[in-house]
């Protein structure tokens, strides 16, 4: 029901905050993992597949993600004395306590040596499966970071250099990740390969638009649809042949003159004793900040979960459904919530500090200024934003004249891609720290009448 007393614009953030963290909430991979896998009568239970726990002689658990350290935990509740060994990789601060599965902390998301150690244990672990043995595969958001084993030819190095340019110049994860399988050993179905011939389970908690598993964590275990001939588009769409290694250039046209062998297809004999399974992904996070927003007493709206693209230029279409949510009642009436997630790009030109979702609620303030009463808020769900230690930003309609009145200017901020310092001053980041789950990020628009 709604609530006919306007919100002032201090309860409007807090709503906006609370509207984020059920969101958060409703993804919590313990949970979705259970809700997916159960133990009956000494027989695993997948998504109505059996396997009986007596067909395998071992059962590894391996697996990487801001998420798996949380997804493994689960596993050792449903599994227990049955796990011979396993190892997962995360992102530093992102670990739980485990007892059998081993846990390695590494960098994201430029990959660093400790994830590439714990990737070739990884690697390890899958090619000494036999048979008769069962692998459990845990994947997350931020997989492809942290598994990190770039081919023979190419060094950890020249990886790292390409995806801090491939972070910057404004490519989707979709084109990231394209890059991604076909520089990597572990990458694009090469980790079903080296499992084969045993049986694979894949769980996997998406943090990709569109939920394309060849694309979550650059698909270890599935088919890949990509290329070389793809990587090449991709470097010449972003100009960047002169700024990426060399040896990296090199490599992909070998692969894409068909001197080195293609990413793995679904034809495949390889994939017939493999499953994988999407366990929870952005909408649901959503449907989990509609429930709450309806609470709290907004009509709601759900945009998208698979908005894309620059993220100033998505932040203008947000806020013109918020102007004209506020003059015209239309397509929902105040007070109203906006609900949208996905990811967006920042191609990056300044030489500031932020991150996708800061940079959003930053390029909001200058629309919203004076169109009260109107809050913008834009997190990730995995409490961190680019390379800060903030999950997002939240901006109201007051923002700007703040800002003003303190000499801040935040068009400049935001042309130096500054948008962490200015929230920093304005006191408006949100800190939440490692929230053990991963699927993209959240928007929250709200909108009320002038008080």
């Amino acid at each position: 029901m709604v609530n006919p007393e306007n919100k002032s614009i201090d309860v409007m953030r807090s709503d906006a905050i609370h509207i984020f963290q059920a969101g958060v909430r409703a993804v919590e991979p313990g949970a979705a993992v259970k809700k997916y896998c159960q133990i009956k009568s000494k027989t695993i239970f997948v998504n109505g597949k059996r396997y009986p726990l007596s067909d395998f002689e071992n059962i590894y658990v391996i697996g990487a993600g801001k998420a798996s350290a949380s997804m493994a935990a689960a596993m050792e509740e449903l599994l227990g004395k049955y796990i011979t060994d396993g190892l997962v990789n995360v992102k530093y601060g992102h670990g739980v306590n485990l007892n059998t599965i081993r846990l390695i902390e590494a960098g994201h998301p430029v990959p660093d040596i400790h994830g590439q150690q714990g990737a070739h244990e990884i690697l390890h672990l899958a090619r000494n499966a036999g048979e008769n043995d069962l692998i459990i595969c845990l994947i997350s958001g931020g997989g492809s970071a942290l598994l990190p084993l770039p081919v023979d030819a190419l060094s950890l190095t020249e990886k790292q250099e390409t995806i801090r340019v491939l972070l910057s110049c404004g490519a989707s994860i979709h084109e990231i990740n394209t890059i991604r399988k076909h520089i990597s050993k572990i990458k694009g179905g090469k980790l079903a390969q080296e499992a084969y011939p045993a049986t694979l389970i894949t769980f996997i908690l998406s943090d990709v638009v569109g939920d394309d598993m060849d694309v979550i964590a650059s698909g270890p275990t599935v088919p890949d649809r990509s290329t070389f001939d793809d990587c090449i588009r991709i470097i010449q769409k972003y100009h960047i042949e002169k700024k990426i290694p060399e040896k990296v250039v090199h490599y992909i046209q070998k692969g894409a003159s068909g001197k080195i062998n293609e990413t793995h297809r679904d034809k495949e004999c390889l994939f017939e004793r493999t499953q994988n399974i999407i366990i929870g992904n952005n909408m649901e996070a959503i449907l989990g900040s509609k429930k709450e927003a309806e609470a709290l007493g907004y009509n709601t709206l759900i945009l998208s979960s698979m908005i894309q693209g620059e993220t100033r230029h998505t932040a203008l279409v947000h806020t013109a459904i918020a102007k004209e949510i506020l003059y015209t009642g239309h397509p929902i009436k105040p007070p109203a919530c906006v609900l949208s997630g996905g990811e967006t790009t920042v191609t990056v030109k300044g030489t500031g500090k932020g991150g996708r979702n800061q940079e959003f609620a930053l390029a909001s303030v200058m629309d919203i200024s004076r169109k009260n009463n109107m809050v913008v808020l834009s997190c990730g769900t995995d409490g961190s934003d680019g390379y800060t230690d903030a999950a997002g930003a939240v901006a109201d309609s007051d923002t700007f004249s703040r800002a003003q009145e303190i000499g801040m200017d935040p068009v400049r901020f935001l042309e130096n891609n500054d948008s962490y310092h200015f929230f920093e001053k304005m006191g408006a980041l949100i800190k939440i720290g490692p929230t053990h789950t991963n699927v993209m990020d959240i928007r929250v628009i709200l909108v009320d009448f002038h008080s």
